[in-house]
């Protein structure tokens, strides 16, 4: 069951591996299976990290494979004898392997060296309720993953394992699963837009980390170094924050992730940080954030956000964050773009014309797991002519992508890879110098009906300050298809009669079947 090699192939086995891991759930309800499953994927991915490096320390005579200081200095946890995969593998149909798992989350927190997991792993294991044959098969199952391939192979293999299944949950748990999984076609837009090479990334609603990790791979596909970025995040939801922790070590990504029970708003982790990159999916319409309590708060430039809704606290929180020339890529329900309630109408228009605003994009309905409705992604900037692109001061990119995407099944909806090019290339187009232009290969920007429109403050203005991308792109020319209008009338003169006289006869047989009822009477 080990993995081919290339993408695709990798896809098709955790779609396979997830598919077969769901059946052996029963009866146990997704929202508490899913810890279940990731926590014994990542016990799965520390220990390969582990015998990895272990055997790599066994073979130099001047290291000491037993060690953990070894381990330390390439960013491997240590993994106790009695946590190793083997070990439970070994013992996987023993009826007591609930309580093995939760020995082996206990000695890998209670490792001296791997202080950054104290309090992630779960520990639930032995409860009564988990059914101990179905947690030694789900053992089975991800013993295979990765047992033909090398270290570093099988490491990021388990990684793609991990982001499959956090979505796979996600869309078992409906709405709630929207509460810890931002759609991956959603962060890839963003993350394609805003290009976090270097610098400090920032999410203050970091949800399971796959901002985090959508940067990253960014990274490295584009040949740039991880190392070049410092990532910080923090989480309200304790239960989220540890799937964070999980999620970004099994990614391999170093990463200051904090919690606290109060949030960015009332107890912000990182008062003092100024980020490079912003990318944030807050929660949609927050009415109880606590708002009366930070009426005269110094995050509010623009205005005191109203008490009922939190969409223009975050965008002042994170506006707040960011650096001199500091961009921002934040995913907000569509009536942030137009409300004018509780004061939301006048934030919005301090903030046109502070000039904060870089590009509005409104997305398709049905991308999220958590609502159905369309959301929208405001992009920020400090300052629209640093990072070497074109002057676009007093000027906002507006892109309608309300007709992209393609259903994945019944109810939701993705972005295809050539969806979230057309958005993030549109964008590079218009912030591009015509230097830089010609050596990304990119076109010249020019509006295109339908879909963008580059508009004025002036043109802002005159729209009151909303900023619905419909309201300026306007309607995409229709093409002439040689057919003359009165070619046109006359079919459809035609089929009109037609439709008539089917109408007529229908009336006819309706009006003889209620006759022969009355007869019968």
């Amino acid at each position: 069951m080990a993995a081919d090699a290339g993408n695709n192939s990798d896809l098709n086995f955790t779609a396979e591996l997830f598919r077969a891991a769901d059946k052996l759930r029963g009866n146990l309800e997704p929202s508490e299976y899913k810890h279940v499953a990731l926590g014994l994927i990542f016990l799965k991915y520390i220990s390969d990290a582990f015998e990895g490096q272990h055997t790599k320390l066994k073979a130099d005579e001047y290291a000491d494979a037993e060690d953990p200081e070894e381990y330390l200095a390439e960013n491997v946890f240590w993994v106790p004898k009695e946590a190793r995969w083997s070990h439970l593998q070994a013992n996987a149909k023993r009826p007591e392997i609930g309580k093995l798992v939760d020995e082996a989350m206990e000695a890998i927190e209670n490792a001296p060296s791997n202080a950054s997991l104290k309090g992630v792993l779960p520990k639930n294991y032995a409860r009564p309720t988990l059914n101990k044959t179905m947690l030694g098969e789900l053992i089975d199952l991800f013993s295979n993953i990765g047992m033909h391939d090398s270290a570093d192979t099988a490491k990021d293999l388990l990684g793609r394992v991990y982001e499959y299944f956090l979505s796979g949950f996600a869309g078992s748990e409906g709405k709630r699963g929207g509460e810890f999984f931002t759609p991956r076609s959603v962060v890839r837009t963003l993350v394609e837009m805003l290009e976090p090479y270097t610098g400090r990334v920032y999410d203050p609603c970091c949800g399971s980390g796959g901002m985090f990790v959508q940067s990253e791979k960014f990274i490295e596909e584009h040949g740039g170094r991880r190392d070049a970025i410092a990532i910080y995040g923090q989480e309200i939801n304790h239960t989220t924050w540890r799937l964070a922790k999980m999620n970004l070590a099994v990614q391999g990504i170093d990463a200051d992730i904090r919690w606290n029970n109060e949030g960015s708003f009332h107890r912000d982790e990182f008062a003092d940080l100024k980020a490079d990159f912003v990318l944030a999916n807050p929660p949609f319409n927050i009415s109880d954030w606590g708002g009366e309590r930070l009426i005269d708060d110094v995050r509010w430039k623009h205005g005191t956000p109203p008490k009922g809704n939190a969409n223009f606290g975050w965008l002042q929180h994170i506006l707040h964050h960011l650096a001199p020339r500091g961009t921002a890529g934040v995913v907000l329900a569509n009536g942030s773009m137009s409300s004018q309630q509780s004061g939301e109408g006048g934030i919005r228009k301090a903030m046109v014309e502070a000039d904060v605003i870089d590009c509005m994009v409104a997305l398709p309905g049905q991308l999220f797991f958590s609502t159905q409705i369309p959301a929208c992604l405001w992009i920020l900037a400090r300052n629209k002519s640093a990072n070497g692109h074109r002057d676009r001061r007093g000027e906002i990119l507006f892109i309608d992508g309300r007709k992209l995407g393609f259903m994945v099944d019944r109810v939701r909806k993705e972005f295809s890879s050539e969806d979230i090019g057309k958005i993030a290339g549109v964008y590079h187009c218009w912030r591009a110098k015509p230097g830089t232009r010609e050596a990304n290969g990119w076109a010249e920007y020019a509006d295109d009906a339908g879909f963008c429109k580059s508009a004025t403050l002036a043109e802002v203005r005159e729209q009151g300050h909303v900023l619905t991308p419909g309201r300026y792109v306007g309607a995409a020319d229709i093409g002439d298809d040689g057919v003359s209008f009165a070619e046109k009338f006359e079919g459809l003169r035609e089929q009109l009669q037609f439709q008539f006289a089917e109408g007529q006869s229908l009336e006819e047989q309706i009006q003889s079947v209620l006759g022969l009822v009355r007869d019968d009477a």
